[in-house]
């Protein structure tokens, strides 16, 4: 944050040098705000979005004070995002009328995605069905690297 001095007095700084942009770098990465149609749930995500009460409370939250932290994404061969991460988040977004959403855009193998869809769904959620925790280890599971010999 740059900081000005005039005439030995410290000046702060103002709005403008802190809140730059919308997209911030994180470890070389960028939280960019993608359109919410051209982000897609993976074929494999196992966790129900529901359009439930604690699903218009986040809604409400969302509207109230915007998101408070992004999603994860990958590109797709055909286009758009596939969002690994965030897709209760997508959905009150739709719910609360934004047109984006604040998303980490990764490139990931099948097993990265697969590991950081079920490590955020089983550690950010209160009730996790436990079909949706055997999916989510299924679909780990089955995008593990084969090993030889074994």
């Amino acid at each position: 944050m740059p900081r000005n001095k005039t005439a030995g007095n410290l000046a702060l700084a103002g709005y403008d040098d802190i809140f730059q942009s919308s997209v911030t770098p994180i470890k070389g990465e960028n939280i960019v705000e993608i359109p919410l149609g051209e982000l897609h749930p993976p074929d494999f995500h196992p966790f129900q979005v529901n359009d439930d009460m604690k699903m218009y409370r986040l809604a409400g939250k969302i509207k109230r004070y915007g998101v408070l932290e992004p999603g994860l994404a990958r590109p797709r061969a055909d286009g758009g995002y596939e969002l690994l991460c965030g897709n209760r988040r997508k959905r009150a977004c739709e719910i609360a009328e934004l047109p984006t959403l604040p998303v980490i855009i990764r490139e990931m193998d099948d097993e990265t995605a697969a590991a950081a869809m079920k490590d955020s769904n089983t550690e950010n959620r209160e009730v996790i069905l436990p079909s949706e925790r055997a999916w989510a280890y299924k679909v780990m599971m089955d995008n593990l690297p084969c090993s030889e010999g074994i």
